[in-house]
């Protein structure tokens, strides 16, 4: 099955993540990445990223090349920003990328709140089937045969 981990990371939670799915998997794997790539700290990166949720603003992505309708399942994962998907991947879906009745699973990476990012995750994806979702508690600050064993324990679930 030829799969793909699309991804958006802030602070390398989610790359962690997409990582050990691509080597679990033999995915391949893409990165979204903002036209804005200052990096920001501390308070400034809660006012970016917040004011972004509060507001619904769906940033400027600089282009993903490849075909998404050639993979038979896209792995999704963005951290999570106020209960909600990072905006950036919010961006994404809202381009259309995603092919209509693709195979996907979701994840998202946060420090204890997910608030309701899946089910808005979910929500912005009508028209696809979904077989999995699971969620990373601060992927970084995990010691790495943890986090390596959780990737592993989903992916079954994902070579359906």
């Amino acid at each position: 099955m030829k799969t793909a981990v699309i991804y958006y990371s802030l602070d390398g939670n989610c790359r962690l993540v997409a990582e050990m799915l691509k080597e679990e998997l033999g995915a391949d794997l893409f990165s979204i990445e903002t036209i804005d790539s200052k990096k920001r700290k501390g308070l400034s990166k809660f006012v970016w990223g917040g004011r972004m949720v509060f507001t619904r603003k769906e940033p400027p992505l600089k282009p993903l090349t490849a075909d998404l309708a050639s993979y038979d399942l896209l792995i999704l994962g963005a951290p999570v920003w106020a209960g909600s998907p990072a905006p950036p991947m919010m961006s994404f879906l809202a381009q259309g990328a995603i092919p209509a009745k693709k195979r996907l699973a979701l994840f998202c990476c946060h420090m204890g709140g997910m608030g309701k990012a899946l089910e808005t995750f979910k929500g912005r994806l009508a028209g696809t089937e979904i077989v999995s979702t699971k969620d990373f508690i601060s992927p970084e600050k995990q010691k790495a045969e943890n986090l390596r064993a959780s990737v592993k324990e989903w992916a079954p679930e994902l070579k359906g």
